[in-house]
């Protein structure tokens, strides 16, 4: 067994999520490997246990389906594990008078349902260690509203808000909280919904790799929220400091003069 522990990695199978398992097998972490193409994990598991020698664990599952949600969630409760990676998503990106109801169901099961669960289960382990890291895939569009991704950006504006709370909950512990806010990425997000990567600027993509990289460094140097492809870290002191004056303005207790007759 590592000295490091067990990370687990969900959407392990590609893209970001194979970035994490190589970048925390380097590291020395045993690993625990979720995704629902079981053929593409049985390949990513025995290409790291080859190139690091690692005790590596696949779980094939659909965490939007009940049954297996709750399978590694009593997995995270009695083997605790020191690193969760909520990396499983979907965008199901598309007006929603065409998608309909179903698939935001199941984009809210995946994105929102899911990650809670896990990080409550893999947090109870965290505390009874005394320490642990959660990190949970957020999106930049978490500030995007869109015509096109309503609960999609809702979702991740919901894991932002979530991963925050919870680094307030659990700033004096040992335990780390980090949520991790993509751009556009080269991976298979938009053409595994029938997009192309033109929805953005080729200039405006970078590697999973370029990112889980960035990713790690901005939780080796304590952050809370990682934007890796944020040049301008003013701005997001910019966005902190107005959250703070609005939630000081609303809390006034008398009703905005524009809504009062007379």
């Amino acid at each position: 067994m590592s000295q490091y522990g067990t990370a687990v990695v969900t959407g392990a199978s590609s893209g970001i999520g194979s970035v994490y398992a190589d970048r925390l097998a380097s590291r020395g972490y045993d690993l625990l490997l979720v995704a629902r193409r079981g053929d593409r994990l049985e390949q990513t598991a025995g290409h790291l246990r080859d190139k690091y020698g690692i005790s590596i664990e696949v779980l094939v599952a659909d965490l939007a389906d009940q049954e297996d949600l709750t399978a590694l969630e009593r997995r995270l409760v009695e083997k605790p594990v020191a690193l969760l990676v909520n990396n499983a998503g979907a965008g199901g990106l598309g007006p929603t008078a065409v998608k309909g109801i179903d698939p935001q169901i199941g984009i809210i099961d995946l994105n929102i349902v899911a990650l809670v669960r896990l990080s409550l289960a893999a947090l109870a382990g965290f505390r009874a260690a005394g320490k642990g890291t959660l990190v949970n895939i957020s999106s930049v569009v978490a500030f995007a509203p869109s015509a096109g991704g309503a609960t999609y950006s809702g979702s991740k504006a919901f894991v932002l808000n979530f991963s925050r709370s919870l680094a307030m909950e659990y700033s004096q512990s040992g335990i780390r909280i980090q949520a991790v806010l993509p751009g556009p990425i080269r991976t298979e997000f938009f053409t595994s919904q029938g997009l192309d990567n033109s929805v953005f600027p080729e200039s405006a993509y970078i590697s999973a790799e370029e990112l889980v990289d960035a990713a790690l460094a901005g939780l080796e140097a304590g952050e809370t929220v990682t934007v890796p492809t944020l040049s301008r870290t003013v701005l997001w002191d910019d966005i902190v400091a107005a959250q703070t004056r609005f939630l000081g303005d609303v809390v006034s207790g008398e009703v905005a003069t524009r809504y009062q007759s007379g």
